[in-house]
C-alpha cells in the first residue's frame, strides 16, 4: 500500500472469478464498507468484482482482505494511489450481469484471455513493425491521453467494441499472415474481455498490457515513456500522469466529461455548469437547475457538511 498516513489510500481492483450469491457478499461488503469510512464503488457479477474505492490505510486492508478471503479472489488484481482529499462522495456496491459490460453473454475471461504483456516489455511490443496498436477505451478517455500511434475506435460505450471491430477487421487485419493484436485499457479489465473477444473470432496473436495505463504511469520513467497526455479515471481525481500524480484535467459537472486547459479557458465552460462539449446539448434550465446545484454544494462545503445529495446516496447505500 501507498501513502502516508494524513493521505487517503485509492484502491482500483477488479478479479475475473466465480461469484455465487452476489446479494450476499453485496450486503456485507455495504455494511463494512460504511463501518469503515470508505467510499467509491464496487461491482459485483456472477463473473467478479470491479471497483474503486478510498479510505484510509487501515480500512482499504480491511476491506480487500475481505474481497481475498471470497473463493477464487485471493489474488484480485489492486493498484494503489493516494489522494489529498477524498476523491468520492458516497459508497455504492451494485450488483450487475457483468462487473464490466460488453454484451456479449457468451465471452468468458475464464476461459482465455490474450498475452499479458508487463508495463517493461510494452514499449517493445508496440514499437515492433506491424504491430497493431488498439486503444479500447471510449472517445472521452482517449481525447485526454494515449499510445502514440493507438488506433482509437471513437467508441461511446465499451458496448461499441464488438461491432467496431467487426466492421473494421479486414481493414485493420488484412487477408495474409495475421499481424501481433496490442490492446490496453485504463487498469486491464476492458482487456480480459476484448481479448477474450478477439479469440472468440479467431485471433490468436493478441496481447495486452498488464495492470493497464495506470500500472505502466505507475512503474515507467517519464523518459522512457511512450504515453503521451494524461489517463482519465472515474473518480474525482479526473486524470493522473506518470507516478500516477494528479493531472490538469477537471470535470464538468453537466455531462461527467474530462475538460482540459483549452476547454477550461472556453467562453462556454462555466464551472459546475457546462463545457464546451456539452453546452450545445443542455437546456437554459438545465444549466440554471447545474448552477443551482453547484451553489448548494458549495454553501455545503463553507459550511463544512455534506451536501444534501451525498447525504441521501449514503443512505440509500447502508
Amino acid at each position: 500500500m501507498t501513502g502516508s498516513s494524513s493521505s487517503i489510500c485509492v484502491a482500483a481492483l477488479y478479479k475475473f472469478a466465480r461469484l455465487d450469491d452476489c446479494e450476499t457478499v453485496r450486503r456485507e461488503l455495504a455494511r463494512l464498507c460504511c463501518a469503515q469510512g470508505v467510499k467509491g464503488t464496487l461491482l459485483l457479477a456472477s463473473e467478479g468484482i470491479n471497483g474503486t474505492i478510498a479510505g484510509s490505510n487501515a480500512s482499504i486492508d480491511n476491506v480487500l482482505g475481505f474481497i481475498r478471503s471470497l473463493p477464487g479472489f485471493g489474488d484480485a488484481e489492486v493498484k494503489y494511489a493516494t489522494a489529498e482529499a477524498m476523491p468520492f462522495h458516497r459508497m455504492k456496491v451494485r450488483v450487475k450481469r457483468e462487473i464490466v459490460t460488453m454484451g456479449q453473454p457468451d465471452i468468458d475471461p475464464l476461459t482465455g484471455v490474450g498475452h499479458y504483456v508487463s508495463p517493461q516489455d510494452w514499449n517493445a511490443l508496440i514499437s515492433e513493425p506491424g504491430t497493431i496498436v488498439i486503444d479500447t477505451r471510449n472517445d472521452y478517455e482517449v481525447a485526454v491521453g494515449s499510445f502514440a500511434g493507438a488506433i482509437d475506435p471513437k467508441t461511446s460505450s465499451f458496448r461499441d467494441f464488438p461491432a467496431w471491430f467487426r466492421a473494421e477487421r479486414e481493414k485493420l487485419l488484412g487477408a495474409g499472415d495475421q499481424p501481433k493484436v496490442a490492446m490496453f485499457c485504463t487498469g486491464g479489465i476492458r482487456c480480459e474481455k476484448s481479448t477474450a473477444f478477439l479469440k472468440a473470432e479467431g485471433i490468436d496473436n493478441v496481447y495486452h498490457l498488464q495492470g493497464g495505463i495506470l500500472k505502466y504511469l505507475e512503474t515507467i520513467p517519464p523518459e522512457e515513456s511512450l504515453w503521451e497526455g494524461e489517463c482519465f479515471v472515474f473518480d474525482q481525481r479526473v486524470a493522473v500522469g506518470h507516478g500516477l500524480e494528479a493531472g490538469t484535467h477537471i470535470l464538468c459537472h453537466g455531462c461527467r466529461r474530462p475538460v482540459g486547459s483549452a476547454g477550461q479557458a472556453s467562453p462556454l465552460y462555466v464551472s459546475g455548469v457546462s463545457c464546451p462539449a456539452c453546452h450545445a446539448t443542455r437546456t437554459d434550465a438545465q444549466r440554471a437547475g447545474y448552477a443551482e446545484r453547484d451553489r448548494q454544494e458549495q454553501l455545503a462545503k463553507a459550511r463544512g457538511v455534506a451536501h444534501i445529495g451525498a447525504n441521501a446516496a449514503k443512505r440509500r447505500a447502508k
